[in-house]
């Protein structure tokens, strides 16, 4: 059959988290000062994105709720017991100055005016409702997406078949009429794929290694790759 939608995951695929992540994190801890635990800026900036892997895959495997992952996330970092209310606090500190870093890949939004016209298009991402459909109001693209679907909300998180099927579900098409982009690997890719979607890997870093897996290097890649869909039959690698 071929591709009638792109199931598309938000953060490192079309948004820069990483670079907004440690953008934020760099003036919360200007102002903040340095955790005890952690000798130099970048070794805090490494530490919190390590927490931040983390405590999402703790969430992700519904080992806590979304507030407790923040929670622990503050806790684990600054090294120091505190009230919930006290590291809410913090975090909401720190939000203020990693969402004024926000923006697209430049990639991002020339991509999606070249497959506006052909394909349909949903989100799914490992995260909240209200966190991405503001972060897309803000960046300005959520009229772009018929759906939102988001695993705090869903009950069940990415690589589970469950959550890419609900976004099938959502755009009323079966799972082989629907691609997923996304930038990890084995949540994104090989989870759709074994949820029986097309996937492609964005590997914007070149990392590759996964032969199995159909991967492009950037999203200007992805228009000639869609149009080519019989070739999700033969993993390919781009760039």
């Amino acid at each position: 059959m071929a591709i009638r939608a792109v199931l598309w995951d938000i953060d490192d695929t079309i948004f820069d988290f990483a670079a907004a992540s440690r953008s934020g994190m760099r003036a919360h801890l200007d102002i903040e000062g340095l955790p005890p635990a952690y000798d130099s800026l970048e070794a805090a900036l490494d530490g919190w994105d390590e927490l931040t892997a983390f405590h999402w895959a703790r969430f992700a495997a519904g080992e806590t709720d979304w507030h407790g992952q923040r929670r622990d996330r503050v806790l684990s970092f600054l090294g120091e017991a505190m009230s919930d209310e006290r590291a809410e606090a913090w975090f909401e500190r720190h939000i203020a100055h990693y969402e004024a870093a926000w923006s697209l890949f430049p990639d991002t939004l020339p991509v999606l005016d070249v497959l506006a016209d052909e394909y349909r298009h949903a989100v799914l991402s490992n995260s909240s409702l209200h966190n991405q459909e503001r972060k897309l109001r803000i960046l300005g693209v959520r009229d772009r997406f018929e759906a939102l679907l988001c695993a705090a909300e869903l009950g069940v998180a990415k690589p589970q078949a469950a959550a890419f099927l609900a976004g099938c579900e959502a755009l009323g098409l079966p799972p082989e009429e629907v691609v997923y982009v996304g930038d990890q690997p084995d949540i994104d890719a090989r989870g759709a794929v074994e949820a029986g979607l097309k996937a492609v890997w964005l590997d914007r870093s070149g990392e590759g290694g996964r032969p199995e897996l159909v991967r492009i290097t950037g999203l200007d890649q992805l228009p000639g790759l869609l149009r080519r869909d019989t070739r999700f039959g033969a993993p390919d690698t781009f760039g």
